[in-house]
C-alpha cells in the first residue's frame, strides 16, 4: 500500500509503502479488537471499591429486644442487612481486574487496529511532527489545513516539548511516542496521523511477519457428540 507523505502545511513531501502484512489486513477480526480494548480498560480500573459487612457497620451487635412477646417480628442486631444502616450481605471488596493476553495476541490486535483504519482511508502520514515555539495557535493552523479535527498522533521516538504544549490545549488532539501506540486510542481516534520515523518503527516492530500470511486464532469446533456403537465399546 502507497500513501502519499505531507508536510504540516498540507504539501506533498513524497510518498510512502506501507506493508500490507501490517495495513494490509482485509478481514478484520472485531473480536481480536474487542478482547483487546478490554483488557485495556481493565487496566485503568483501580479496584478500590469497598463497602462495610454486618461486622464493619457502627451499630450494635445485640439483639434488638425479645424473641417472643412483643408483638412485632422476630429480629437479631440492628446490623443486619435488612436495616437501615446495616451492613451489605455480600460486600465489595477491593480487587484487580487487570488479566494478560499474550504478546502474539497483543501484537495481532494492533496490526488489525492499524489495518481497520487503513481499509478506511483514515492513516494520514506526515514528514515530521514540529511546531515553532510551542505555539497552539500554529498547530491549530496547520491541523485546519490537513483537516484534522479529532486524530492520534505518532510522532516518533520521542515527542517534541513544543508539541506536547501547543497540543494539550486542543481537544480530541493526542499525541503519542512510538511506544504509545495501542489499540484503544487508535479506534478512538477518527485519523491517525503517522510520521515517516513511526511508520519506519511499526515496520522493524514487525519485521518478522512481513510477507507472512495472516494467522489469527480459530474458534474451536464444538466437540463432537459420541455415537451409541462408540459408546458401547468404551
Amino acid at each position: 500500500m502507497k500513501l502519499d507523505v505531507q508536510t504540516l502545511d498540507a504539501k506533498k513531501a513524497g510518498s510512502v509503502d506501507l506493508d500490507d502484512a501490517i495495513f494490509g489486513i482485509k478481514e478484520i477480526r472485531a473480536d481480536i479488537l474487542q478482547r483487546m480494548v478490554k483488557c485495556q480498560l481493565a487496566k485503568r480500573r483501580a479496584g478500590t471499591h469497598k463497602t462495610q459487612s454486618r461486622g464493619e457497620v457502627s451499630r450494635s451487635h445485640s439483639k434488638l429486644y425479645k424473641q417472643k412477646g412483643t408483638g412485632q417480628a422476630r429480629h437479631g442486631a440492628a446490623n443486619a442487612p435488612i436495616f437501615r444502616g446495616g451492613g451489605h450481605a455480600h460486600n465489595r471488596l477491593p480487587r484487580d481486574y487487570t488479566h494478560d493476553l499474550t504478546k502474539k495476541f497483543r501484537a495481532l490486535a494492533l496490526r488489525h487496529a492499524l489495518s481497520s483504519k487503513a481499509n478506511a482511508g483514515a492513516i494520514m502520514v506526515i514528514d515530521a511532527l514540529t511546531v515553532k515555539d510551542g505555539k497552539t495557535a500554529d498547530l491549530r493552523k496547520s491541523l485546519g489545513k490537513l483537516k484534522l479535527e479529532k486524530a492520534l498522533f505518532i510522532a516518533g521516538s520521542t515527542v517534541d516539548a513544543g508539541v506536547a504544549r501547543a497540543a494539550r490545549n486542543i481537544p480530541h488532539i493526542d499525541v503519542l511516542p512510538n511506544a504509545g501506540l495501542n489499540v484503544y486510542d487508535i479506534l478512538r481516534a477518527e485519523k491517525l496521523v503517522l510520521t515517516q520515523d513511526a511508520v519506519n518503527a511499526i515496520h522493524e516492530r514487525f519485521k518478522d511477519k512481513a510477507g507472512k500470511a495472516e494467522a489469527a486464532p480459530k474458534k474451536r469446533a464444538p466437540a463432537r457428540k459420541k455415537t451409541e456403537a462408540e459408546g458401547a465399546a468404551a
